[in-house]
């Protein structure tokens, strides 16, 4: 770093930007959109779209790379499933309460006290450890 600051071509950018606004449009313009204009490009060209050649690489594949597919998609169904398992369960506890009318603000402090509810009916917060006042005093 210390050798581009006594470098003569960059202290003419570096006055050239100070000195003149066009000037430092167009090398931001030069550092910036256009690297990202070429990334783009690149890519573009780069990936395919052609469902025959992605056929062609998908059959000659090794196998272990389509057992690690395989292995993410049962994965990933059993996640899915198991989330919308503990939503439905969720949600019939939220609107039983609203149904029943029943106080929630319990819930609301639970939170704020950074205790966490418990799933089993009718306990809703999980009992505070009681502290011995002898082991207050050590």
């Amino acid at each position: 770093m210390h050798i581009l600051w006594k470098s003569s071509s960059w202290r003419w950018i570096v006055t050239k930007t100070r000195d003149s606004k066009p000037f430092f449009f167009t090398f931001a313009m030069v550092c910036g959109v256009i690297p990202g204009i070429v990334g783009y490009g690149v890519m573009q060209v780069t990936s395919s779209s052609n469902e025959k050649l992605e056929a062609h690489l998908r059959r000659n594949s090794r196998p272990d790379t389509r057992i690690y597919d395989l292995l993410y998609i049962y994965f990933m169904y059993f996640v899915i499933q198991m989330m919308g398992q503990v939503n439905k369960e969720r949600l019939a506890e939220y609107l039983t309460e609203l149904k029943e009318k029943k106080d929630t603000n319990d819930r609301y402090v639970a939170a704020l006290k950074g205790e966490t509810l418990t799933r089993k009916p009718y306990v809703r917060i999980q009992p505070i450890p009681n502290q011995n006042s002898s082991e207050s005093t050590k």
